[in-house]
């Protein structure tokens, strides 16, 4: 594999392995330190060394290539607010009571059901100066107005963790957030907000004025709000408004990429823009002016569209590969993406454990590698003909390299992705390019009424198609189990089988061979360890009592008639199923008594009626039962009591308590997260 040959992809390699064991295994600071010490002055020696022919030069490979790995791990450590000794959560009581906290907003999110969120970054703390990004959660209509991005507030609340996941399989919000450096919450009322008269005007605060003048005018001139919304999203990259139903029909149609600015849309830009300048002459003074415009073009989009991290990402990718472009060198577009890599993860690192950031540069890396390969297959002479074709090979090209992590993250394939971006390419191009001229002009508050209504209904009709495609659901497919270990072999496969398709030998057969063993054996191995294993699991289910026992891939459900009745639309239970490739075989209905693994387990519901001289090794508490605790674990003697989420959590503290006292161990699911036996 050629890129691997250059220097620049194993050091950008080694920089990313660095901040991976940063990630994971947290050493310590003074450590890290230590570590590019040593690497620096091995990598000091080496040089001199190699320059005088002491050494074999490969020494001073493999030091450079250390220096990458430690220079990685610092850069993690770093950039992880929480290291950082101003940071909010290094305060000892700031999670015990409230605090008077000065914060400012940076940014509005997607608003819940019951609050208006924002990200805000913490000025201080009582008298203290601290940082750090906290989520900002205001209930709805306890503030007239949505607050401007740039406003200082005055809060007296506290400060909430980031809950982990309660289910297994479940998505890790607590972590998602984390990993965009944000450790806590603050929920709040008006009645504990004070609004601060000066608002800090930075980039954040303009790029937010310049996209609320857009936003408005085009209201002003009567376009219509649901394809409003999805302009916004395509162009400004706000997509707060845009409704599920929407959302959803793009996930199913396989574009639901296109509704956050991303690579994508750059690309469309920078196409635009490059289309744009086509009368400039390609002498070197005019190509070094076109550089110049696009490079100003692409950044202003970025600042229009909120400076977002994807915005930010993307257009500093696509800056590179311009820049790769105007140097002419079609050899260097791999080094080009590898420096705008390389670069992004210096200035923020937490970027490669993105998912936006992952699918951007699989994609772009396979259709650079692999679109070419495709586009031999066949070559039309119609221009027409060969201009789908292009899209279709790019499309293919960028869903191979993204499949193995769309499944891992989404579970889930979209079999008409081809036909969707056959039609959305081209359908965007025109989109992207008459947005932009329609945003621009909204900015100067101009917004001719026959440009406005193309764009309208160029999305009214964008929007139908999307729909069209997403309700043949029969194309769809759900609820894929993948785990790691099979992404990594499927990568294996699927770049093994490309290095023979380019250039066929014995070697390279051989080669892919292998890599599909060892997919076969990554798979069975999984399907292996699944059958060997045994639990019963205690879900953390506020409505209704869930619990699942799991024989190898068989399960079986014990809960109320009426989740029985709807057990495959549960969404805890089906992440738990397709998190442990099984599949539900038996629907029980729930009984006070059941038997696991020797284990009696005694389930008390809200009626309080359990049978005398019972003695349970284990006993759920549902739906708060009426009942003398103490009394009745003096009667029992458990060897576990466990309170899932249906019960009041004042009852559940008082629990805690009883158990504590009679030195009985107590497992609340609302706190802990689930209970597994096996």
């Amino acid at each position: 594999m050629k890129v691997l040959e250059f220097p620049l992809a194993r050091i950008t390699l080694g920089f990313i392995a660095g901040i991976l064991v940063a990630y994971y295994f947290k050493p310590a600071i003074w450590f890290v330190f230590l570590a590019l010490f040593i690497a620096f002055s091995v990598f000091v020696i080496a040089y001199f060394w190699s320059k005088r022919k002491i050494v074999n030069p490969i020494f001073f490979g493999l030091a450079t290539y250390l220096l990458a790995f430690t220079i990685g791990t610092t850069t993690q450590i770093i950039h992880t607010n929480s290291f950082q000794e101003s940071n909010y959560s290094r305060v000892k009581s700031i999670f015990e009571k409230p605090h008077l906290v000065s914060l400012t907003i940076r940014e509005k999110l997607r608003s819940s059901s019951f609050n208006d969120r924002y990200i805000a970054v913490v000025n201080q703390i009582e008298d203290k100066i601290n940082t750090g990004r906290v989520l900002l959660n205001v209930r709805k209509d306890s503030l007239n107005q949505p607050l401007e991005i740039g406003t200082h507030l005055q809060i007296n609340g506290s400060f909430y963790r980031n809950s982990s996941a309660k289910n297994p399989n479940q998505f890790d919000y607590g972590k998602y957030l984390e990993n965009k450096q944000i450790y806590a919450q603050i929920y709040a009322d008006a009645s504990e907000i004070k609004i601060g008269s000066i608002i800090q005007k930075d980039l954040w605060y303009f790029s937010s004025r310049l996209r609320t003048k857009i936003i408005q005018n085009l209201e002003k001139s009567h376009f219509n709000k649901t394809e409003l919304n999805v302009a916004v999203a395509l162009i400004l990259g706000q997509q707060q408004d845009i409704s599920p139903e929407i959302v959803s029909d793009y996930q199913y149609a396989g574009a639901v990429h296109i509704l956050s600015v991303s690579g994508l849309h750059i690309g469309c830009i920078l196409i635009f823009v490059t289309f744009l300048l086509k009368p400039f002459p390609n002498t070197r003074k005019s190509s070094f002016i076109k550089l110049v415009i696009i490079l100003l073009s692409l950044s202003s989009f970025g600042l229009i569209a909120g400076l977002a991290p994807s915005v930010l990402r993307s257009v500093t990718m696509f800056s590179f590969v311009a820049i790769g472009m105007y140097l002419r060198r079609s050899t260097n577009i791999f080094h080009t993406l590898l420096v705008s890599m390389l670069i992004i993860l210096l200035v923020q690192p937490s970027f490669l454990f993105d998912v936006g950031f992952q699918l951007s540069y699989f994609a772009l890396f396979f259709i650079l590698w692999l679109q070419p390969l495709l586009a031999q297959l066949w070559k039309p002479r119609n221009k027409i003909v060969n201009y789908f074709w292009e899209i279709l090979t790019v499309s293919f090209a960028a869903q191979i390299g993204t499949l193995p992590l769309s499944i891992y993250y989404f579970h889930q394939f979209p079999g008409l992705f081809f036909v969707t971006n056959l039609v959305i390419i081209p359908f965007l191009s025109l989109i992207m390019g008459l947005g932009v001229v329609v945003m621009v002009l909204a900015a100067f508050d101009c917004v001719p009424v026959f440009l406005a209504k193309s764009l309208e209904w160029s999305i009214f009709i964008l929007n139908k198609i999307i729909n069209w495609i997403a309700s043949l659901e029969q194309f769809i497919f759900r609820d894929i189990p993948f785990n790691w270990q099979l992404l990594l072999s499927l990568y294996l496969l699927i770049i093994a089988t490309v290095i023979w398709f380019k250039k066929p030998n014995f070697n390279k057969l051989a080669l892919a061979m292998i890599t599909v063993i060892i997919f076969q054996i990554t798979y069975f191995q999984t399907h292996w360890n699944i059958q060997k294993q045994r639990e019963l699991v205690i879900f953390n289910s506020k409505k209704n009592t869930l619990i699942a026992e799991r024989n190898g891939n068989n399960i079986s459900l014990y809960a109320g008639d009426s989740l029985l009745k709807t057990a495959n639309q549960n969404q805890t239970f089906s992440s738990y199923s397709m998190g442990n490739f099984s599949h539900l075989k038996t629907k029980i209905r729930l009984q006070n008594l059941m038997f696991f693994d020797g284990n009696k387990i005694l389930i008390l519901d809200s009626l309080g009626v359990y049978p005398k001289n019972i003695r349970a090794d284990i006993v759920v508490l549902t739906q708060s039962p009426k009942i003398n605790l103490e009394r009745f674990l003096t009667a029992t003697k458990p060897k576990m009591v466990v309170a899932d989420a249906t019960n009041f959590k004042n009852i559940q503290k008082l629990w805690k308590a009883t158990c504590f006292k009679n030195k009985i161990p107590f497992h609340a699911t609302s706190e802990k997260g689930f209970y597994r036996l096996d």
